[in-house]
């Protein structure tokens, strides 16, 4: 059997941006409010269920959450989601430091 190359190219932390698709940095926001909303739900060992219970959600919308299909979520409500988990959210913002271009959203979690 003959070994096929598999080519490997450099990416940016945001595959959403690789992939060209619009919004990018919106989706990838909303994508990491999500993993931690995932992390959070594993780490309390809550079934899709319970965890459906304490967002106001339905199991079946949090195992498409889950599973990535988040679109219809807003920034705003999946904070909301966040707090449900008696979590703090501070929005920051900071000049860019000379840099002249647009600033950057980012995300981050602190442990306590």
């Amino acid at each position: 059997m003959k070994e096929s190359e598999i080519e490997v190219h450099a990416s940016e932390p945001n595959i959403f941006a690789d992939l060209g698709l619009p919004d990018a940095d919106h989706h990838f926001l909303k994508a990491k409010i999500v993993a931690e909303l995932y992390r959070l739900v594993s780490a309390e060992k809550l079934t899709q269920s319970v965890a459906g219970d304490r967002l106001g959600i339905s199991q079946p919308e949090v195992s498409r959450l889950f599973k990535g299909n988040f679109r219809e979520y807003s920034v705003e409500r999946l904070i909301g989601f966040l707090t449900a988990f008696n979590q703090d959210v501070e929005i920051v913002t900071r000049p860019t430091h000379g840099r002249n271009e647009r600033g950057e959203i980012s995300f981050r979690h602190e442990l306590a």
